[in-house]
This record gives C-alpha cells, sequence and structure tokens, in this order.
C-alpha cells in the first residue's frame, strides 16, 4: 500500500512511495501531527541519483521491523533535496555543527516545531566500522526525547539561536582590491595536485568555480602558475574515467585522487559548469581537446537530457539493474562483440580496458597513454584517430541496447539558467547554430511554464510547476538570458533578464543591505532564513546574483544594481583570500567589478552575415569581461533600457562594430581582422568620449 508519497512529483519522493515507512513529504500536516502526538520528526533529505541513499533505502526504509520502529516512535518526512535547497541548507549547517561533517543521505531529528536536535548520514541497518546501526540510533533518540525532553529541547534552542545567527549576522566590510586575487591564487596552488590535476586528494571535485576563478586570474595577470592548474585539471579531467569516454559528459566525481573511478551519477549541474569551462579553456589555449570535450557534452544533453517542451532534466543515476556504474564499465569481450576482434583489441590498449579491469571485474573507461598507443601497436595516429572515433560510435549504440540508468526527469529552473548559459556561448564558440535553438527554446519553456504572476517557480514535473523560486534559480537564468542575449541578439532575453533582476532584488534582499537571503518573503518561514555565503557543488546564489547585478549595471547605467553586492564582496573579502576553494565565483564577481568592462555593441540587420561575423570575433578569444550589445537600425526604443546601444548605427551601408571601454570608445569597424585586433589593444586611440 502507498504511503502519502504516492501524490508527489519528484522522482526522488516516488522512488519512497512503496516503503512501509508512513512517509510525509514536508508541510503542515506531518508538523501538525507531531505537535498533536508529541513525537519528534525524522526528516530524510537526498536526491535521486544519491547512491547511499538507494542504499539506505533497501537497507532500511524497506525493511519491515525498521519501519515499524520508525512509524511507533517518529513523524516521518521525505525530502528532495533538489526541490527545498532551503530545507537542505538548513538542515545541512545543523547536522555539520553538531557532528563536524554532511553529506547524504542527510537524516536530522526535529522538536515537532521544526528545531533540529540531532542528525547524521548515512547510517547501516547494523552497528558496523565504529558505525552506530539504525535502529540503535532510533532507540536512543526516542528514549532521549522522551525521558530528557527539556534537555533535547534547550539543546534544539541553542543550535536555533546558532542558525539564526549564522544567517542574519552582519558582514565586516574590508577592501575590495586585486590583493584579494593573489591571495586566493595563492590558496588554489597550495592545495593543487601537481601529479594528478585537482585539488585536494581522494575522493575528487572537479571545483569548476575554482578553475574559472584562475583561468580570469590568468587573463588579468599572465599569471604561469594558474593557467598551469588550469590546463592541468582539465587535461586529467578530459582524459579521466569522470568524463563518459563513451557517450559524453561528466560524472559527480573519483572516489581516488587520479580521476579514474567515478561516483557514476550524472549532474546537471555539473555538466554545465564543465562544458563552459572547457569553452573558455578552448578560448583561451586553443586545441581540439577542449573543443571535442565541451563539444560533446553539450551534446550528450542534447542527447538525453532535454524534455520534449525543451527544459533540461536534473539527474542521471549512478545505478541501473541494481549494480553502480553498470551501463558506464566495459571487459574485452563486450568490446570484441561490439567491434569486432581487431578493432577492440587497439580500443582496449587505448582505453586501458583489461581482463581484471578497475572496478568491480570491469573496467571504466579512460586514456592514460594517448597517442603513444600508435607508436606501440605500429599504427599512425591518423589511424589510431578513426579506429577510436568510429569504436565511439559503436560502443554508444551498442549500450543503448542496456537498461539504461534511471533518470530524474524534473525541471529546475536554476540548474536549466547554469545549462543555458552553456547552450548559449557554446552556440558561438563551436559555430553550433542548433545550440542557440536548443537555448531559446529553454529560455521560452522556463518563461512560460515555470512563471506565475511575474514570479519563477522552482520545479516542473508531469505538467506542473511548483514551489516558490529560490535566490538561486533568480540569478542563474538572469545569467543565462544575459548569455543568451548575447549570443542571439534577440532583446526579449535582455528584457526579460532586467524584470527578473528587479524582482530578485526586490524579494531576496536583506535589511541590512549587504546580501541576498536564499529565500524570498513568499516562502514559508522555517527556524531560520538561509543565506548561503559559499560556492559547493552548485555556486550562491548570492555569488551569481552579485555578478549579474554588476553586468545589468553596465549594460543598463543603473547604478543601483551595484550597491548590494559591493557590500557583499567587501563583508567577504578576506574569506576570499583565505578560503577560495569555496568562493571561486564569488572571485569572478569581483573580477567583473574590478575589471574595466569591454563593450562591443554591433549595429546593422540581425540577419546579415556580415554582422553575425563580427559578433563571432568577441566569442574566438577569451574576454570574460565583454558585455555585446545590439542596435537595431530599424527600432532604437532599446536604447532606453540599454543606453550603450544608442547612436550606433551601421557604417557605409555595412554592419559595424563599437569598442568602448571606461566611456571611451574606438572608431567603428566593418571588419572582423579590424575588431579582432581593437580587442587585442584595447582603447589605445580614443575616438570619442562617451
Amino acid at each position: 500500500m502507498a504511503n502519502r508519497l504516492a501524490d508527489e512529483t519528484s522522482p526522488y519522493l516516488l522512488q519512497h512511495k512503496d516503503n512501509p515507512v508512513d512517509w510525509y513529504p514536508w508541510g503542515d500536516e506531518a508538523l501538525a501531527k507531531a505537535r498533536a502526538e508529541g513525537k519528534p520528526l525524522l526528516v530524510s533529505i537526498g536526491y535521486s541519483a544519491c547512491h547511499w541513499c538507494h542504499v539506505m533505502e533497501h537497507e532500511s526504509f524497506e525493511n519491515p521491523e525498521i519501519a515499524a520502529l520508525m512509524n511507533e516512535r517518529f513523524v516521518n518526512i521525505k525530502v528532495d533535496r533538489e526541490e527545498r535547497p532551503d530545507l537542505d541548507s538548513l538542515y545541512m549547517t545543523a547536522v555539520q555543527a553538531m557532528t563536524g561533517h554532511g553529506g547524504w543521505p542527510l537524516n536530522v531529528f526535529l522538536t515537532p516545531d521544526g528545531i533540529p536536535f540531532y542528525g547524521g548520514t548515512y547510517f547501516p541497518p547494523a552497528g558496523r566500522g565504529g558505525m552506530a546501526g539504525f535502529p540503535a540510533v532510533l532507540d536512543a533518540v526516542a528514549a532521549a526525547y522522551r525521558d530528557r525532553r527539556d534537555e533535547v529541547e534547550k539543546n534544539a534552542e541553542s543550535l536555533r539561536d546558532f542558525l539564526q545567527q549564522a544567517t542574519t549576522a552582519s558582514l565586516k566590510q574590508g577592501d575590495l582590491e586585486p590583493e584579494t586575487f593573489e591571495r586566493a591564487a595563492a590558496s588554489l596552488a597550495a592545495s593543487f595536485d601537481a601529479r594528478n590535476g585537482g585539488f585536494g586528494g581522494a575522493p575528487k571535485f572537479p571545483q569548476p568555480a575554482a578553475l574559472e576563478f584562475l583561468l580570469r586570474y590568468w587573463h588579468r595577470t599572465k599569471d604561469k602558475q594558474a593557467a598551469t592548474i588550469v590546463r592541468e585539471t582539465l587535461d586529467k579531467m578530459a582524459l579521466g574515467g569522470i568524463y563518459d569516454q563513451v557517450g559524453g559528459g561528466f560524472h559527480r566525481y573519483t572516489v581516488d585522487a587520479i580521476w579514474l573511478v567515478p561516483h557514476f551519477e550524472k549532474m546537471l549541474y555539473d555538466n554545465a559548469q564543465l562544458a563552459r569551462i572547457y569553452l573558455d579553456g578552448y578560448r583561451a589555449f586553443g586545441g581540439p581537446l577542449y573543443r571535442r570535450i565541451a563539444t560533446e557534452t553539450l551534446d550528450y544533453v542534447a542527447r538525453e537530457m532535454i524534455s520534449p517542451e525543451g527544459g533540461f532534466y536534473a539527474t542521471q543515476d549512478a545505478d541501473s539493474e541494481g549494480e553502480e556504474g553498470k551501463f558506464y564499465v566495459w571487459t574485452p569481450e563486450e568490446l570484441a562483440a561490439a567491434l569486432g576482434p581487431e578493432p577492440a583489441a587497439i580500443v582496449a590498449r587505448y582505453f586501458d580496458v583489461t581482463e581484471g579491469g578497475n572496478f568491480e571485474g570491469a573496467t571504466v573507461l579512460s586514456i592514460p597513454r594517448g597517442q603513444a598507443v600508435a607508436e606501440q601497436l605500429g599504427i599512425s595516429s591518423e589511424e589510431l584517430g578513426t579506429t577510436i572515433d568510429a569504436a565511439r560510435v559503436k560502443l554508444l549504440a551498442a549500450r543503448e541496447q542496456q537498461v539504461r540508468p534511471g533518470r530524474d526527469d524534473k525541471v529546475i529552473t536554476a540548474w536549466n539558467g547554469m545549462m543555458l548559459r552553456a547552450f548559449a556561448e557554446g552556440s558561438r564558440v563551436l559555430d553550433r547554430p542548433d545550440f542557440a535553438v536548443i537555448g531559446e527554446r529553454n529560455a521560452n519553456f522556463i518563461l512560460t511554464h515555470l512563471m506565475r504572476d511575474g514570479r519563477l517557480l522552482r520545479s516542473f514535473k508531469d505538467g506542473q510547476a511548483r514551489l516558490d523560486a529560490y535566490l538561486e534559480d533568480y540569478a542563474c537564468f538572469i545569467d543565462g538570458l544575459l548569455a543568451l542575449y548575447q549570443a542571439t541578439l534577440n532583446r526579449r532575453w535582455i528584457e526579460a533578464a532586467i524584470a527578473l533582476a528587479d524582482v530578485m532584488v526586490a524579494d531576496f534582499a536583506d535589511e541590512a543591505g549587504q546580501s541576498f537571503f536564499d529565500t524570498s518573503g513568499h516562502h514559508e518561514r522555517l527556524v531560520a532564513r538561509p543565506r548561503d555565503l559559499q560556492d559547493g557543488a552548485t555556486p550562491a546564489g548570492n555569488s551569481v546574483a552579485a555578478e549579474v547585478l554588476f553586468k545589468l549595471a553596465a549594460m543598463t547605467g543603473n547604478e543601483e544594481y551595484t550597491r548590494r553586492p559591493v557590500r557583499l564582496l567587501a563583508g567577504l573579502a578576506q574569506a576570499m583570500g583565505e578560503q577560495a576553494i569555496a568562493f571561486g565565483r564569488f572571485l569572478s564577481a569581483l573580477d567583473f567589478y574590478l575589471a574595466v568592462p569591454k563593450e562591443v555593441v554591433v549595429a546593422g540587420e540581425l540577419g546579415d552575415p556580415a554582422l553575425q561575423a563580427l559578433v563571432d570575433v568577441v566569442y574566438t578569444r577569451y574576454e570574460p569581461n565583454v558585455l555585446i550589445g545590439y542596435a537595431d537600425p530599424n527600432d532604437s526604443s532599446l536604447a532606453r533600457i540599454l543606453p550603450f546601444v544608442a547612436d550606433r548605427v551601421p557604417r557605409g551601408g555595412k554592419a559595424a562594430a563599437y569598442l568602448c571601454e571606461r566611456h571611451a570608445c574606438m572608431p567603428p569597424v566593418t571588419e572582423p581582422a579590424a575588431l579582432a585586433e581593437q580587442l587585442e589593444y584595447g582603447t589605445g586611440v580614443m575616438w570619442q568620449e562617451m
């Protein structure tokens, strides 16, 4: 018999609808039941692609004896962290404060008023390896709440006070200066793994926000070490098992330090950020590898992660047929069956496929030797390349015949905004107009199906949009719209970005004028109002909000957009320099603010190939602080909201580009080569003061 999750739309919650646990979704009904019965709440938070969430469900939540204990002693709530990042952030902070660590599944015990008093992550069904078994934890927590309730509630109130103070504390203002970048770069260099790329040891995560900052730092200073860190990391990830060498796209992280054996789930937000950093790496350093990885990653999303309406799906699971990674690993016999004996021998050497394997008897594909394989096998590099390219096509076709990992097909606004930006930029950098079509379909889908009364909603599934959007939804979608406007020059997208930015500032700003809360005044009141001031696997809403508001201030001339982000970054200046790994996107926002943005306005007919060629010039270079605008010769009305496009007209009947910095402008040019030269040398020769 299904429990109360049967009417939910979240695939993660629906996975638990037939558990013997009497699960409730988060809401007034569960909290009221806990208050009426005097029971504590057990809130279990996870997501559908989480391997250990599946393990704990199978071991404990499907176990009738453990479920009976849960139902007797607690009111049990299941939460999809992707739908409710506010609950996840709040209770993760609490568990980390209590235990010193966090992760998923997150299991937290609350008073009937929603105040946490104990928690942890994965609990085994019986004690092992120094870990208490879940039934013993349930017994101990229930006994403590029953026999020492005053003590429990007093401790809970102390934790509530800590959470409230942490999310409302004033930010001590520091100086916004380039020296912050030097300290941050040194902080990242100190944790750089020079042998394997990346930062720290096992488990190893990609850290795209930190790489983005280092690439900006290299652009700002030409620091060779920053370039080395970025290139070494991008190279090692591209050739490792964290990258799906057959189908494209990145897995979540690797359990080792060498990027070989991953946790196999694929997250939309990882692939959005990594596609962008490979696009930027290609623009900065050239070479076919980064271009290929960016292309294959976006092609993977286009092939497997887009809804018929144009939304991007959230995640793909690690497991298929009950086995982690089964869909992605290969044996020599499987290669031979798919390719034939002779090509299989070459492919096995290239991807290091062996009889013993590197993961439970099979092999996660990687490329440890690269072109050296051609010399070892006595074949040409061209023959090796042709063989590998043909093999990838055949292996992908063979893999498609297998049972696929589960897919969480809900659409999350924030993550769609991240991927929207990747497709928009990829359309220009890779000369893929189809990527722009995908981007515009996505933006139209969000604006049509995830808007209500001028405000965004969080998620969409089975024709239903639900939950008020969070700060990260606004900030990331605005970021995507700005990229889409610059790639397509369609004024609809910049107008939507400005309108949503005004809502974001009005709904999420804190009273001190220093930052934004993660929730708006329209959300339910929790024991504390979350405010994320660090970047994690996804960038903090505050860091992306700061960056997009700086960009909008430059484009619209509305300096009010900068007031709060400046105070936000000044309040984090010391932390950014000392703990750069947690502030990558904040550092990128600061880089934009302290830089002199280059403004490129193109004027001419939108369908004119000459105008499009001028825009393409901007995308062939790594210019992280450039803004692009379009002046329509037949409609000057956009200049009312984007003053920097005013008075820009074609020259001599030809499409023209105008480059400005600090209100000083170069002479307009009509040839792509001339614009490229101006971008290279800046506004050394002024044309006019604007």
